[in-house]
């Protein structure tokens, strides 16, 4: 289970999102230590760093970049900003830890039309009357062999036109 809420991604992937805007320090597998401002991190741990300053790999080589990308394969590490250590996404670790990883109140709480849908659809399985359907789609209620569309059917048993059943050997319904 996911500590952050979903299981798409973890903790060092929602850091990095954090750190968005921030300056950070990247080292790669060719030993060059990239500091630059954090423009965009991806859930692959991609990175998009402006105003990027390049140190090596060859002892002393330094440039400046405007933009650098830096795919997540690339990384040994990523050097993060002090401020990081007080972001919400650790509240979650404790609350979560604390209370055996229910979320936090509030999260994962439907809102809009999601919320309207899931509470139809609480009352459905409940058995409510609420909303389009009454008895049920074409079930009816107790006793009852029609409904559908509005409510329980109408006296005298099923859907019809009010008359006699058709006769067996044929004929139309009024019996012509």
């Amino acid at each position: 289970m996911s500590v952050v809420g979903n299981n798409r991604v973890g903790i060092p992937i929602v850091l990095l999102h954090d750190a968005e805007g921030a300056v950070v320090e990247v080292e790669t597998k060719r030993g060059e230590l990239i500091r630059g401002l954090l423009f965009e991190a991806e859930d692959m741990m991609n990175l998009y760093i402006k105003k990027a300053v390049v140190l090596g790999p060859a002892p002393g080589a330094k440039r400046k970049v405007e933009q650098v990308y830096i795919r997540g394969t690339e990384i040994v590490f990523v050097v993060l900003p002090e401020m990081l250590r007080h972001a919400p996404m650790f509240q979650r670790i404790k609350h979560w830890r604390k209370h055996g990883g229910a979320p936090p109140e509030g999260v994962g709480v439907a809102v809009g039309q999601t919320a309207a849908i899931l509470r139809k659809a609480g009352e459905r399985r409940r058995g409510g009357f609420g909303g389009r359907g009454g008895f049920g789609r074409g079930g009816g209620g107790p006793g009852g062999g029609g409904g559908g569309r509005g409510g329980p059917p109408p006296m005298g048993g099923g859907v019809g036109r009010g008359g006699p059943p058709p006769p067996m050997g044929g004929g139309n319904y009024y019996g012509r």
